[in-house]
């Protein structure tokens, strides 16, 4: 869930990178002053990291990772770069690449918490979790204070069905920004497994206040409704789930119990 360091990051549903797109107009002028400073200094990698940046966060990936590249190739031992660049990767759906590029940053700088971040985020996604655990307790152990970290190793934690440790790693991770949706709302899926419904639904009415445009959280606000018997607050949430994203399964398959067709919630 980190945008390229220089830029500031967004929480969203594929927990990984989500970058902002600036609709200000401002990135196209930083862009424009930081190709002159680049002009002024052609061989400063600082400079092409900063511009990448700014691409990556206009969503001009393909020409940040080109500015990201002209930084490893003046400092190959930029591990903000290659990290950079691994999250350009991944917008980019090229998860082979940036799991080299997270590598080559903690070779480049073994004490580089975010590159650890960024590889377990991706060895989670392939399913080695306990290459992503060892990860993360690295980060943690560099970056005591990073939301991100718990959070990430929170969705661990709940991928191997240790609810109760992902629940303090979630509790961790809001304690550091409370002002972002996903933490709650992965919680809340640890609070379902739990059976703490009540809680869960708060969490999912916090993740909701941030963006009510999270199908996912809708749908499961609409289970733990459903798992609490308040079948007409469930189906609601489930309805607004499915307009938004309406093939969503949990909505499908909610919607088809509370009001009355087929499925078994405890099957």
């Amino acid at each position: 869930m980190a945008g390229c360091e220089t830029v500031g990051s967004a929480a969203g549903p594929k927990q990984y990178a989500v970058l902002e797109t600036d609709t200000t107009g401002a990135t196209t002028v930083n862009i424009a002053s930081l190709s002159d400073v680049i002009q002024r200094n052609p061989n400063d990698a600082s400079a092409y990291v900063t511009r990448g940046a700014a691409y990556a966060r206009a969503g001009q990936f393909g020409d940040a990772i080109t500015d990201f590249t002209k930084a490893v190739q003046i400092d190959p031992n930029s591990a903000s770069a290659y990290n950079n660049r691994a999250l350009a990767y991944r917008q980019t759906g090229r998860d082979d690449a940036a799991l080299q590029d997270f590598s080559k940053a903690v070779s480049a700088d073994p004490n580089y918490g975010p590159a650890y971040i960024g590889r377990a985020n991706v060895l989670r996604a392939r399913g080695d979790l306990d290459g992503a655990l060892n990860d993360l307790n690295m980060a943690i152990r560099m970056m005591p204070e990073s939301a991100e970290a718990y959070h990430a190793r929170g969705l661990v934690r709940q991928k191997q069905g240790q609810n109760q440790q992902a629940i303090a790693d979630f509790d961790a991770a809001i304690d550091r920004n409370p002002f972002v949706s996903a933490p709650y709302a992965a919680r809340g899926q640890s609070l379902i497994a739990t059976n703490q419904f009540d809680k869960a639904i708060e969490d999912y009415n916090a993740a909701l206040n941030v963006n009510n445009k999270d199908a996912t959280s809708w749908a499961y606000r609409g289970l733990a409704y459903e798992k609490s018997n308040r079948k007409k607050e469930a189906a609601e949430s489930y309805q607004r789930a499915a307009q938004i994203e309406p093939g969503n399964p949990i909505a499908k398959q909610g919607l088809g119990r509370v009001q009355g067709g087929v499925g078994s919630l405890f099957n």
